[in-house]
């Protein structure tokens, strides 16, 4: 019984599709391409372990190199191994250029397809109903021409909905994304931080210099030449120079 209602959906399903015309191909393409891609990006984000680690437990495995597990564990030991705060700057660098761009890709690819899916079920739209204004410039009226008619708005109708089904959850899918990428660019800014803070810390402290002592100034009378004095301040050097 539940066999044959899911053959009889998918035999309507079947129909309604063909009935949208050669638009429902690039829907097609465009839905398998938008939601592989989601997908995709979604289970590489949950690879990263990220989330599953808590923060108390990664902060402490920055000075515990020992304890280190798993794909966070692998992350920490790549960037605590700089000797440097300008090495440590490169590695976080590389590393948001390896982890971060290919994301950053896959999710505009996304906004492509979400914004071309309305686009391709509009242009199905016109496609219709040229094929329908055509239908009614060459037919007689009979049941012909209300079949080719019947056909035409069915074709703008069904690629309109299309577009519609797939640019709308597909929004959403990528807005979701957009938002776990960017939970995961605050944990890499976190733990740069912390990191570079430990670094510091490590680091040896440059020798203070000494401060010079500086002798004692002697004020020197001088006079202008209406005979007002002034006085200025002399060190033994300037004396040594005036005389």
């Amino acid at each position: 019984m539940i066999t044959e209602r899911i053959i009889a959906l998918w035999e309507q399903a079947v129909a309604i599709w063909i009935s949208g015309g050669w638009g429902m191909i690039a829907l097609a393409v465009n839905g398998l391409v938008l939601f592989s891609m989601g997908i995709h990006v979604l289970l590489k984000l949950r690879r990263k372990g990220h989330q599953s680690v808590s923060e108390k437990t990664w902060r402490r495995w920055i000075d515990h190199s020992g304890d280190r597990r798993g794909p966070v564990g692998e992350l920490l030991d790549f960037v605590t191994g700089a000797n440097s705060l300008k090495q440590s700057a490169v590695f976080f660098e590389e590393l948001r250029a390896t982890e971060i761009r290919p994301f950053e890709r896959d999710l505009r690819v996304m906004k492509v397809c979400v914004s071309s899916a309305p686009l391709l079920g509009l242009l199905g739209t016109v496609t219709g109903m040229l094929a329908t204004f055509g239908a009614l410039a060459s037919g007689s009226g009979g049941e012909k021409t209300m079949g080719l008619v019947a056909g035409g708005i069915s074709e703008a109708l069904v690629t309109t909905e299309t577009g519609l089904i797939l640019a709308l959850p597909g929004l959403f899918f990528q807005y979701q994304l957009s938002r776990r990428l960017e939970r995961y660019k605050a944990f890499l800014t976190q733990l740069e931080t912390l990191c570079t803070q430990r670094l510091y810390k490590t680091m040896p402290k440059p020798a203070s210099h000494a401060v010079e002592k500086r002798t004692p100034r002697q004020d020197r009378v001088l006079r202008r030449p209406d005979k007002t004095p002034v006085i200025r301040h002399q060190t033994p050097h300037t004396q040594e120079l005036a005389a």
